[in-house]
């Protein structure tokens, strides 16, 4: 609903007699979702080119740090992108080569409800039906996705960082042709994801 529409309305009373603070709700501001921080970035490379992302340890702590630990540990190393979807998402960090599953620690807490929206070229972490399901899994927004984001009726799929290079990269990878279960038909395989420099050229 748009909220003008309730605060016209009580402006409306007021000015027909009644006291402003008279069984008026006064509507509250939305609030602010924090930008995106880069506190730290990561060169993931993979078989079709480089992506640099700038993780968030600053608003999304619990989220970035499991990130950043499963990749200073080189988990990621050798794990595909087993989900490409056009104009979606693309997402890795869960199958090595051959669909092998890869188990990561346990889940962790959700961090969507912070605000920061799933926009093109931001990361998330993948989990389940289950709110606070997320373990090692993550995806690239390919599209603005207003959709993922945490809402009333919605727990949301929590932003943690952002590609800086490399969309182009993403953008390939999107499109690429897939089974039925949109699982690329040529593997496509992070060789390294490292500590970087978050300095674009």
């Amino acid at each position: 609903m748009n909220k003008a529409i309730p605060l016209l309305f009580c402006m409306t009373l007021a000015a027909c007699g009644g006291s402003e603070t008279d069984n008026v709700e006064i509507p509250q501001p939305p609030i602010q979702a924090p930008n995106l921080q880069a506190d730290i970035c990561y060169q993931m490379s993979t078989t079709m080119g480089d992506i640099l992302l700038a993780i968030d340890l600053t608003n999304m702590p619990i989220t970035g740090q499991n990130f950043k630990s499963y990749a200073d540990e080189g988990f990621y190393t050798g794990t595909l992108f087993h989900r490409t979807i056009n104009n979606f998402v693309i997402q890795t960090g869960g199958f090595t080569s051959g669909l092998v599953y890869k188990p990561g620690n346990e889940p962790i807490v959700n961090e969507a409800d912070i605000g920061i929206s799933n926009k093109r070229g931001t990361i998330a972490m993948a989990r389940t039906s289950a709110a606070d399901s997320a373990t090692t899994q993550f995806f690239i927004n390919v599209l603005d996705n207003p959709q993922l984001d945490a809402t009333d009726a919605n727990y949301g799929y929590a932003v943690f960082g952002k590609v800086l290079q490399g969309m182009d990269v993403v953008d390939q990878i999107s499109i690429v042709e897939t089974d039925s279960n949109d699982v690329p038909k040529t593997e496509i395989i992070i060789n390294s994801l490292t500590e970087s420099s978050c300095m674009v050229n």
